[in-house]
């Protein structure tokens, strides 16, 4: 090849890219509001929705929601979850400095489908894939985008494993209102959503705060069948059944939440299943990740029990689940059993 034609090769090249870098400068180039509208639309494109923006230190609510938190905390309805507690919790601005925006979104794990009848219950947050590594996985391709249209800007992910009151900040974005249950509720999706944070160091537009609906309700609280929910907003983690089934890491389980189980195996819906924003006709999540692995809706006691470490090694493989370590469900079985064993004793000793 000659020297005229290697130059003008070379030359085509930095022609396109000056051309491209001055494409890249006019797609970075964006105002506030179009950035954080962006934003959201690339979020949307993840699978996320709802979605919404709040700026820090954010409103009132914040101050309020965090000292519920010290209450709650001083009550010592956290039980064993020690890192509830963590001072970082309570101060975002410790989890990345110079934090100015949080990008908050919602995932539908709502499936329209039940277990089998014989089969024990098992919480719908954990039918699916692991959400948080689903959800921290789209948020970080999200950080990267917004890295892009702003070189300087920093960012980091947070899921609900994070020390951070994601449900606050959810709330603080307009996602929704946190619930007597203390759930957060959306309008179009119930409580049937995950959530996830992208904090970020660059200056976005934000949301309303949403306002709560949840009116005079107290279904939630009614149904509770161990009165964990001691009073609206307020769950004492000590004689809730999620919390048992999924943190207690005892060799057995408090009678209270033994005679309680009904058929929870694995995390507790009640509280969500009654609640009247559940009971509407809701969108089933056509997400892959979200989809049910088979063995869930159909779990039987005589199945939890007789599986090997190595069998639900392979059962809980990437699912969230894995939490709730062998034993444990094994554990949570034989209260289940034993209950169900109880109760036809004490039937049969009545019919005579």
């Amino acid at each position: 090849m000659s020297d005229k034609r290697i130059s003008q090769k070379f030359l085509s090249e930095d022609a396109k890219r000056l051309l491209s870098g001055k494409l890249n400068l006019l797609t970075k180039i964006k105002t506030q509001t179009e950035l954080s509208q962006e934003l959201k639309k690339e979020a949307k494109k993840e699978g996320f929705d709802p979605i919404g923006i709040s700026r820090v230190p954010g409103s009132e609510r914040i101050q309020l929601r965090t000292a519920a938190l010290q209450r709650w905390l001083q009550l010592g309805h956290q039980a064993d979850m020690q890192w509830m507690a963590a001072p970082r919790r309570q101060h975002i601005e410790s989890l990345l400095e110079g934090v100015t925006s949080v990008l908050s979104v919602g995932l539908n794990y709502y499936i329209k489908t039940n277990k089998l009848p014989q089969a024990l219950s098992i919480g719908r947050y954990g039918w699916g894939s692991d959400y948080h590594k689903v959800t921290t996985k789209r948020l970080k391709r999200l950080g990267r985008w917004l890295e892009h249209q702003r070189p300087n800007c920093k960012w980091k992910v947070c899921v609900d494993s994070s020390p951070l009151l994601d449900k606050v900040w959810a709330e603080e974005a307009g996602l929704g209102w946190i619930g007597k249950h203390s759930n957060l509720i959306n309008k179009d999706y119930g409580s049937w959503i995950v959530l996830g944070h992208l904090l970020c160091t660059e200056p976005l537009t934000a949301d309303q705060p949403s306002k709560p609906l949840c009116g005079k309700c107290q279904k939630c609280m009614e149904a509770c069948p161990t009165n964990a929910i001691t009073e609206p907003f307020v769950v004492n983690s000590n004689h809730c059944i999620a919390y048992h089934t999924i943190e207690n890491r005892n060799s057995e389980l408090p009678k209270k939440i033994s005679l309680s189980l009904g058929t929870w195996v694995a995390g507790c819906d009640i509280c969500q299943d009654v609640c009247p924003w559940n009971q509407r006709k809701l969108s089933s999540s056509q997400d892959p990740e979200m989809q049910p692995r088979d063995w869930i809706l159909k779990l039987t006691k005589e199945e939890a029990l007789s599986w090997s470490d190595k069998d639900w090694e392979e059962k809980l493989k990437g699912s969230a689940l894995r939490r709730i370590k062998p034993w444990m469900w094994r554990r949570n079985t034989k209260a289940i059993q034993n209950e169900v064993n109880a109760y036809s004793k004490n039937q049969t000793k009545n019919m005579k």
